[in-house]
C-alpha cells in the first residue's frame, strides 16, 4: 500500500507542508453557490415556453427567439437585484396604502423604487414607468431579485423572490409579503 505523498513547498528554502484545506473551502463554495442559484432559480428553468395548451413562439426557420431544446443560457440574478430583495424583505409586515412612499406603509411601485435606491439604482415611481426601463427578460430567465409588472394592463409590480413568489405590496388590508406569481398575468419583467 502507498501512502499518499504531502504536498510540499520550498520556502525561503526550507520545506513546508501545504494545507489541502483552502482548495476544499474554495471547492465547497463553488459548489454551494450553484446549488443555491439552481436551487433559487431552478422553477423557472422547467418552463420552456412549450408547455401547455398555448402555441409556441417563433418560427420553423429558427428567425425566432428563444430556444425550443430548452439549452437557453443559464439566467443568473443581478447582484443589484438580489440586493433590492433583501432591501424589501425588512418592509414585510408594514401595511399597504395606494400612493404611499414609505417607510410606515408603502404601495406597490414604491416598495420596488425604495429597495432599489439602496442598492444604487434609481427606478422612476409608476408601474407601468418601471416596466419600461431596465432590461427586458423573458420568462424562462426569470432569477431571483427581477422586477415583475403584473397584470394584463402592467397596474402592478412586485420583486421576484423565487420558488414562484412575488415580494409586493399587494392591496388594502395585505401587508407586504410574498404573493405566488401564477395569481397574475406578467406584463413586463425587467432587469437591474
Amino acid at each position: 500500500m502507498t501512502r499518499p505523498v504531502p504536498l510540499v513547498s520550498r520556502v525561503n528554502g526550507r520545506d513546508e507542508h501545504v494545507s489541502r484545506k483552502p482548495l476544499r473551502r474554495i471547492a465547497v463554495g463553488f459548489l454551494v453557490s450553484t446549488l443555491l442559484t439552481l436551487v433559487l432559480a431552478g422553477p423557472v428553468w422547467a418552463d420552456t415556453g412549450s408547455a401547455g395548451s398555448g402555441s409556441a413562439s417563433g418560427s420553423a426557420s429558427g428567425s425566432g427567439s428563444g430556444s425550443s431544446s430548452g439549452s437557453a443560457a443559464l439566467p443568473l440574478p443581478s447582484s443589484a437585484g438580489l440586493g433590492a430583495l433583501a432591501a424589501a424583505v425588512t418592509q414585510i409586515g408594514k401595511p399597504y396604502e395606494w400612493g404611499a412612499t414609505g417607510p410606515f406603509t408603502w404601495d406597490c411601485s414604491a416598495l420596488v423604487q425604495w429597495a432599489f435606491r439602496q442598492v444604487g439604482v434609481n427606478l422612476p415611481r409608476t408601474t407601468w414607468q418601471q416596466a419600461k426601463v431596465g432590461a427586458a427578460v423573458p420568462f424562462g430567465a426569470l432569477s431571483p431579485g427581477d422586477v415583475v409588472v403584473l397584470n394584463s394592463d402592467g397596474s402592478h409590480v412586485g420583486i421576484y423572490a423565487g420558488f414562484g413568489q412575488i415580494l409586493n405590496a399587494y392591496d388594502w388590508g395585505v401587508p407586504v409579503g410574498f404573493t405566488p406569481l401564477d395569481e397574475f398575468d406578467i406584463f413586463a419583467i425587467r432587469r437591474f
